[in-house]
């Protein structure tokens, strides 16, 4: 049975991740909405529903990107849709105008993460592009996907490709999915080895680093307890430090102490080209991993680490004791 518990942003943004498989938690404002929190993570809003006898799991969004308000607000509309009979359209469309009509209405993302899905869906289907959708087979799609490098973005791109023909099945354009039969791409998860004592060498090493801005990003994915994408946008605006306090979350002493020896130039607290916030350094990141001899650890390991060792807490001044907790314990 799912953990039920009024949604609510702060209580969704801490959730942590389970060591293996996934979570499931469930709305008491909307019962039938419910939440994935995966082992990577990710975090993805959905309801059940039985047609034709079968018990379905349609997905509404991840969040944040459809924040939570929204998601109870389709609850209904994604109940009824399931429910309706799937017209046929005997007009034909192109892959590549599928694929436009596919990120209008199933793909919530920020610009930055929606260009990044474009350029890789342009990179690796563009030879699909001006076929008509309803002519690929399942054969065009392997030799596609075998063309692809990595198995982990083969497998991401398979995943996408069957979530393509899936809605065009839903749409009407073609009856069977073509990728049905592709054998699943398997990946060998990475295993998170950091530790206690690496994480005081990372310290070491980043306080070494001679870019103040870099310096102070790195210790406040450390130290604030929260993901790097959200780190690095972090705004002057949001902070309180009458209250110790970032936007509805609060600040350990460690953070608090770090941001205030920051100067304040611009309206981002880690500032990247431009003017604009920090967003991606991981050259700077891999030469401090490396000199702490951490070669492997990644910027998403560290939030993971911490946020297992946190005990969340909805009091926000006994969430905020027991951050200072771990980091008093972890840097000792």
């Amino acid at each position: 049975m799912a953990h039920q518990f009024f949604f609510n942003a702060y209580i969704l943004d801490n959730l942590p991740s389970p060591e293996k498989g996934f979570d499931v938690v469930q709305d008491l404002s909307e019962p039938r909405l419910r939440m994935y929190i995966t082992q990577r993570g990710v975090k993805s809003f959905f309801v059940r529903k039985r047609v034709n006898g079968i018990d379905k799991r349609i997905i509404i969004g991840k969040y944040p990107d459809v924040d939570i308000e929204e998601a109870r607000a389709k609850v209904n509309e994604v109940l009824d849709d399931a429910c309706k009979k799937i017209p046929v359209r005997r007009k034909k469309i192109l892959f590549q105008d599928f694929v436009g009509l596919y990120l209008d209405s199933k793909v919530r993302r920020n610009e930055d993460s929606l260009m990044k899905l474009k350029r890789a869906i342009k990179l690796h289907f563009n030879e699909l592009y001006n076929h008509n959708i309803q002519d690929l087979t399942e054969s065009d799609l392997r030799n596609v996907l075998n063309k692809i490098s990595g198995r982990a973005m083969a497998a991401r791109m398979q995943e996408l490709l069957q979530s393509i023909f899936n809605y065009a099945v839903v749409m009407g354009y073609i009856k069977n999915n073509p990728t049905s039969n592709i054998e699943k791409i398997t990946v060998v998860r990475r295993v998170r080895t950091l530790k206690k004592f690496g994480l005081q060498k990372l310290v070491e090493a980043i306080n070494k680093e001679k870019n103040l801005n870099l310096r102070s990003a790195f210790l406040m994915l450390i130290y604030g307890f929260a993901p790097k994408n959200k780190i690095f946008k972090m705004r002057w605006e949001d902070l309180d430090f009458n209250h110790d306090a970032w936007g509805d979350m609060p600040l350990s002493n460690r953070a608090v102490l770090l941001l205030q020896n920051i100067p304040q130039n611009c309206d981002w607290v880690f500032t990247g080209m431009g003017r604009s916030h920090l967003t991606d350094p991981r050259i700077a990141w891999k030469r401090i991993v490396t000199d702490a001899g951490l070669p492997d650890v990644t910027m998403d390991d560290v939030h993971k680490f911490l946020m297992r060792s946190l005990v969340w807490d909805s009091d926000k001044d006994k969430l905020r004791e027991n951050m200072n907790d771990v980091l008093n314990d972890l840097m000792a």
